[in-house]
């Protein structure tokens, strides 16, 4: 599968009711119900066929109705969007992205970063609106162990920590900037919208993570550059102090990209002599079969190495 609700393997009334039964259950009801829907309408179904297959993904949909109504839709209000206002709900999938920046991301990073001699110059690739630029701005709450950031306005995100992790502690960022096809602005209020739309209805914790660490980035401003993960790299890379010590890192970047890629980006950061960290579903950059647990979880890996299970929003972290 290579992104959230899309397998080629299926029609597209499949991904959307495995969606349903696999992914939204129990974690969004409305969502769950949603994909039901859209699963068994046909109207619905004709006009995601009339999109590129790459953008028939139910959180695109989703996030893209919300965008448009400023609302959560029922399956009447998409049904109708997508009869009566097709172009312009085709324009909207078109021109988006699933862009998620996940602050709570940052929790099940740091342990990773906190590993490597500072000062540290980062670079994310995938960056969408550059939220997980700011890790050392945010608050930490693992339990046993608590974190101050840098912006004593900037959100506290909480994560349960199991196994024997490395040392907690705030890494030292010395400069950082990231990199994506679509950069996000924090500022612009089409662009604070479209990232709250992606948050899953009910899902409140999120929601308000997502507006204060909005905030913070509006207050930091960090640069992240429109270009290719490939191409832009090397160059941006150049342009690290020198004293500093380049990471690249990314969070649920390299499963939309095809297996050829991932193994070229793998073979880049070698090349530059980076440190390679990697928050990622399972397969993607480490082939690793995960223990079950109540989320699917990510595999944070360390120059291509398995280090740790992940939540996907950074609810928590097991050490391998």
């Amino acid at each position: 599968m290579a992104m959230t609700g899309l397998d080629d393997r299926m029609t597209t009334a499949e991904n959307y009711r495995h969606f349903a039964e696999r992914e939204a259950a129990g974690r969004s009801p409305a969502y769950e119900a949603l994909a039901l829907a859209v699963a068994s309408d046909p109207d619905v179904l004709g006009f995601l066929g009339t999109l590129p297959a790459d953008k028939r993904q139910p959180n695109l949909l989703f996030a893209a109705a919300r965008h448009m109504l400023r609302m959560v839709p029922d399956a009447d209000a998409l049904r109708e969007l997508a009869m009566m206002r097709a172009g312009e709900l085709r324009a909207t999938i078109l021109s988006r992205r699933t862009q998620t920046n996940e602050p709570g991301r940052c929790a099940t990073l740091l342990p990773a970063l906190a590993a490597v001699d500072g000062p540290l110059a980062l670079i994310e690739v995938g960056a969408s609106a550059g939220l997980c630029l700011h890790v050392d701005r945010y608050s930490y709450d693992y339990g046993h162990t608590h974190l101050t950031g840098h912006d004593p306005q900037a959100p506290t995100l909480r994560c349960r920590a199991e196994g024997p992790h490395p040392e907690l502690r705030m890494p030292e960022v010395a400069w950082a900037a990231g990199i994506d096809l679509n950069p996000l602005d924090p500022s612009d209020p089409g662009d604070r919208s479209w990232l709250e739309c992606l948050v899953w209805p009910g899902q409140t914790t999120r929601h308000e993570r997502l507006v204060s660490a909005l905030a913070t980035a509006q207050r930091h401003p960090v640069p992240v550059h429109e270009g290719d993960l490939l191409e832009a790299l090397p160059a941006l890379v150049e342009q690290a102090p020198r004293d500093a010590r380049v990471v690249v890192f990314h969070s649920a970047v390299l499963a939309y990209v095809g297996p050829q890629l991932r193994a070229d980006f793998a073979g880049l950061a070698r090349e530059l002599d980076v440190v390679w960290i990697a928050n990622e579903a399972p397969g993607v950059v480490a082939d690793i079969a995960p223990p079950r647990f109540e989320t699917s979880p990510f595999v944070l890996t360390v120059d291509g190495t398995p280090a740790a299970f992940t939540h996907p929003h950074g609810d928590w972290i097991r050490w391998m």
